[in-house]
């Protein structure tokens, strides 16, 4: 006579691995935070290209007067910048000031003059672009072309261009030094204020082009790019919240998916899978 005793094997497939409550809250907030990352670069898209429309609509509109000194306070970037504009008045030329700058024209300078207006106030012209050897006005042979102006034009004159904000502080990694008058951003406060000048506008007006003639100052090399990698970064992020999940259901939910399966097969089909490794057969002689 022999005795049968039936072994079961405790196979890692028939059991489940849960994952801490650290871990699994730490997961779905690492989640949530993904989707809403990349939720927020997709508003922030829907507004940048709202924001490039604006501005191209801005541009490309016709001239219209410079803000009146009573609405200069309420200027913005956000309302103002941008704006294709015209004003009429006087160049200041023995107050003007030469800003750092690198265009494609290469290395060189603004040149920023004071427009007295007929009632008094001023506003910064950056009539353009001038080379390192030109810096002196002495070395500009300047004139007039297409009622823009140039050189050191005495007349009454309209100028048209883009009205840009402020730069303060400075730029090139550098800051303003206005005792040595070296300038590195168009920062309209400060050089009035080094230059002696009251009633000036908080903003300046980038001249059109067309105004070069001669060694004169090149206008119109406003750069107006806004640059708009949100939707790679919107899909960056979601794809991070996709791996995360996808990693965590391969740890943690397969061998749940598989314990699951395991318990719902009907008996027989289990006894009959369960050889090999799974059951075993010992008989022992008697």
């Amino acid at each position: 006579m022999s005795e049968t005793v039936t072994c079961k094997a405790r196979g890692a497939r028939g059991k489940a691995v849960r994952p801490p409550l650290w871990l699994t809250v730490l997961s779905l907030a690492a989640f949530a935070l993904l989707i809403a990352l990349g939720v927020w670069q997709i508003e922030r898209r829907a507004w940048k290209l709202a924001l490039i429309d604006r501005v191209e609509q801005r541009v490309h509109a016709a001239a219209q007067p410079i803000p009146s000194p009573t609405s200069w306070p309420t200027v913005t970037a956000a309302s103002d910048e941008y704006r294709h504009v015209a004003v009429t008045g006087r160049f200041l030329h023995d107050r003007e000031a030469l800003v750092q700058a690198v265009t494609e024209e290469g290395p060189g300078y603004w040149v920023l003059t004071p427009l007295r207006r007929d009632d008094g106030t001023l506003v910064l012209i950056n009539r353009g672009f001038v080379p390192s050897e030109r810096r002196d006005a002495s070395a500009r042979q300047e004139g007039n072309r297409q009622g823009l102006v140039q050189g050191e034009v005495k007349d009454h004159v309209k100028v048209t261009g883009l009205l840009r904000m402020s730069e303060p502080k400075g730029g090139f990694l550098r800051t303003n030094d206005p005792v040595h008058d070296r300038w590195y951003s168009r920062d309209v406060a400060a050089i009035a204020a080094a230059r002696d000048l009251h009633d000036v506008a908080p903003f300046f007006i980038d001249a059109d082009a067309g105004s070069q003639s001669g060694g004169g100052p090149i206008g119109g090399l406003t750069v107006v790019r806004f640059p708009n990698n949100h939707l790679i970064y919107a899909l960056t992020w979601f794809a991070l919240a996709f791996m995360l999940a996808g990693k965590l259901f391969v740890t943690f939910g397969g061998g749940l998916f598989r314990r699951r399966r395991f318990v719902h097969e009907p008996a027989g089909d289990s006894a009959a899978r369960r050889t090999g490794s799974d059951a075993g057969t010992i008989v022992e002689p008697t």
